[in-house]
């Protein structure tokens, strides 16, 4: 039975409005998220004045908006509850232990993949990343496994869909290239990130499979490249073996 929709437009709006500033580390004014948005300025003052009150926002004394608490509240209670970070730990801490690199576990949202977890590496050299980060699917280690192991149906919706930029001179520069890498992905079991998504970092993704046989969610170890091909290879034997056991029935 297909779920009935009821499309509220002030509340998707406040919604969209809010997701701008995710983003956006040094703020946004009013008139900024205007711009981006393309609403009238006071229509967006009242939005922002709305979310500011429900803590959500922030104003600074020359009007420029954060992230409030609400929104640090709300995503500390989702992470909270959601299963497959709980489930992950004891992998992720292993994982974490055998590579001495910074592990991350990560889930699909939209056309990117956002970090749910992380765990930091003991190496002095370590790697800048924040739970709540996204990073795009086609140039990331973790993306391109969720992408791989899509159902052929939601991935043909999804290529489309992509923007390739090109962030580094690694990056996938076309469709036919992604396509091709994706059959790679596939055959290895793993997928890597050669300084596709940032220069100096290397990464090496697994995918983690669900009771219904679906990949919802990857393990990833990032490292710096000075690291040398040695760390990676460590790492994809370490990776897949974890994955493995991860993926296990419970």
């Amino acid at each position: 039975m297909a779920k009935r929709t009821y499309n509220i437009t002030a509340l998707q709006r406040g919604l969209r409005l809010l997701n701008f500033f995710a983003n956006a580390e040094k703020g946004l004014t009013a008139s900024q998220v205007a711009k981006i948005s393309g609403l009238p300025v006071s229509t967006v003052h009242r939005f922002l004045v709305n979310l500011e009150s429900s803590s959500f926002l922030n104003c600074s004394d020359v009007g420029i908006y954060h992230l409030g608490l609400g929104c640090f509240s709300l995503g500390q209670a989702a992470l909270a509850q959601l299963d497959i970070r709980r489930l992950s730990l004891p992998y992720l801490q292993k994982l974490n232990q055998q590579t001495r690199e910074t592990v991350h576990l990560t889930v699909r949202h939209g056309l990117a993949a956002v970090y749910v977890e992380k765990l930091d590496s003991s190496e002095p050299l370590r790697i800048y990343s924040r739970i709540g980060a996204a990073v795009p699917l086609y140039c990331s280690a973790v993306g391109k496994v969720l992408l791989a192991y899509m159902p052929p149906q939601e991935l043909a919706n999804i290529i489309p869909q992509l923007e390739l930029k090109r962030m580094s001179a690694n990056t996938i520069g076309s469709i036919q290239e992604l396509q091709t890498h994706l059959q790679k992905v596939r055959r290895n079991g793993y997928a890597c990130d050669l300084e596709e998504n940032e220069p100096h970092i290397r990464c090496i993704a697994a995918p983690v499979w669900d009771h219904s046989g679906m990949v919802n969610a990857g393990y990833q170890a990032s490292m710096q490249t000075q690291r040398g091909p040695t760390g990676v290879t460590s790492a994809v034997h370490q990776l897949r073996s974890v994955s493995k056991a991860a993926s296990a029935p419970h």
